[in-house]
């Protein structure tokens, strides 16, 4: 069995927070895979399913999100596993929007909630980092987190989610290359336009023409008639 944990905090208010990245996710693979309807368990919202042949636990911990280690703690250690186990899906603010990487073990950098699993199950679980973009000082971290995703983002984040739920299999089987890549192409195939049709046609090369063209004739010297010149010419061409 595997347990996939989506980090967040609870309630409306937070609901289309970049925070709650994590249960976006999660929620995007349950729709998908057509998991059981979520209910109240190890002090959050769990649904079960398969994925890959494999038994999944997802795991929407209530407990907010600086002590999701708490509830993702407890359902490890009623069903026995070990971190290797546990996949975790949250925001990070270190990659750029729209960006996914994947590793096991690793620090927190900074961020709450793996900093609670942490310390509950220990580091050797897989995280799943969805990036949501750095504001670019530290004092404005807290309210970029905590804020909801524009508009525009809806672009680049529904395309992501959707990738992530296609092939949620993939970490189910281990395969987080092939996840990485397949969810990688899909944002390049959806969101990066082409502009093959959008294109003019291009222009046809100049043609060099290869006949050397006649120069313009010059206009024919106007003969004098009078002076030495008149009388040289009537001389020489026998004109009266």
């Amino acid at each position: 069995m595997l347990v996939f944990a989506g980090l967040g905090n609870p309630g409306a208010k937070y609901e289309n927070n970049r925070h709650n990245v994590g249960f976006m996710a999660a929620d995007a693979i349950a729709h998908r895979h057509s998991f059981s309807p979520w209910s109240r368990k190890f002090q959050g919202l769990i649904s079960e399913g398969t994925l890959g042949g494999e038994k999944v636990l997802l795991i929407k911990p209530q407990t907010f999100m600086n002590l999701s280690g708490q509830s993702v703690g407890e359902a490890l250690r009623f069903y026995k596993l070990e971190p290797s186990a546990l996949t975790v899906f949250y925001d990070e603010i270190d990659l750029a929007a729209g960006k996914l990487r994947v590793k096991v073990g690793g620090g927190s950098g900074g961020h709450n909630g793996i900093r609670s699993l942490d310390q509950h199950v220990g580091n050797a679980y897989r995280r799943v980092r969805i990036g949501v973009g750095h504001p670019g000082v530290k004092e404005m971290v807290h309210g970029h987190v905590l804020g909801d995703f524009a508009k525009a983002d809806r672009e680049w984040l529904d395309v992501l989610l959707d990738a992530i739920a296609d092939d949620a299999a993939l970490l189910a089987k281990g395969d987080d290359s092939s996840f990485m890549n397949r969810v990688t192409l899909a944002l390049r195939e959806k969101l990066v336009p082409t502009g093959d049709d959008d294109r003019p046609p291009p222009k046809p090369p100049k043609q060099q023409s290869h006949v050397r063209q006649a120069r313009p004739q010059q206009p024919a010297a106007k003969i004098p008639e009078s002076g030495p010149m008149a009388a040289m010419l009537k001389k020489l061409f026998g004109k009266e």
